[in-house]
């Protein structure tokens, strides 16, 4: 895996260990030679990941849409930071330049994001491996009410098995790897409805 796409919080959140756990993602993706691809921000968990992964010497690439620089949003001590006019073309840029994707902590954004990723896996528009780190049980509700809409016949159980989830960076990165390796067939159209 040559990069991986992080979703998180541009809010640093009630809970330290949230900021932590952003800190030692960055760190250790530079660590491991992994390119860190997310939202470009300067502020939250967003700044704290590229902070840390920028310190450690890792690759670190922002992307954000002008509207968002222009109100000095931007983290500028980027490797490089990619412009575009939308959200959309945000979200695009990052699929574009990274082979898997994850999401920590954070909010209505962070979830707009990978589920949108996710579905166009479901969908057949890419193959690259959606995870969850889970640390602290942070994602646990969540993944229980997707559960719960398994159950209920509106989500395949094979979208929701072929989810990555680890309470750990470590244990995440091997699950995603595994999915790399073993390129698994999205679920394009599977009882969609």
């Amino acid at each position: 895996m040559r990069r991986l796409a992080v979703f998180l919080a541009a809010s640093d959140g009630h809970d330290p260990a949230h900021a932590e756990l952003a800190a030692g993602v960055g760190a250790e993706l530079a660590r491991r030679g992994i390119g860190l691809v997310y939202g470009g921000g300067r502020r939250g968990l967003m700044g704290v990941v590229a902070d840390s992964a920028l310190k450690a010497g890792g690759e670190v690439i922002g992307v954000m849409p002008r509207s968002m620089v222009e109100r000095e949003w931007a983290h500028e001590g980027v490797t490089e930071l990619l412009m575009c006019d939308s959200m959309h073309e945000r979200k695009a840029l990052m699929a574009e330049r990274a082979d898997a994707f994850v999401a920590l902590p954070g909010g209505l954004g962070t979830l707009e994001e990978i589920f949108e990723v996710w579905s166009w896996r479901q969908l057949g528009f890419h193959a690259k491996p959606i995870g969850f780190l889970d640390a602290g049980g942070f994602w646990t509700p969540l993944l229980g009410a997707l559960r719960g809409i398994a159950d209920s016949g509106f989500l395949p159980a094979s979208t929701l098995d072929d989810l990555a989830v680890a309470p750990d960076l470590p244990g995440l990165l091997a699950a995603l790897q595994d999915r790399l390796h073993s390129i698994p067939q999205p679920a394009h159209g599977e009882n969609l409805r």
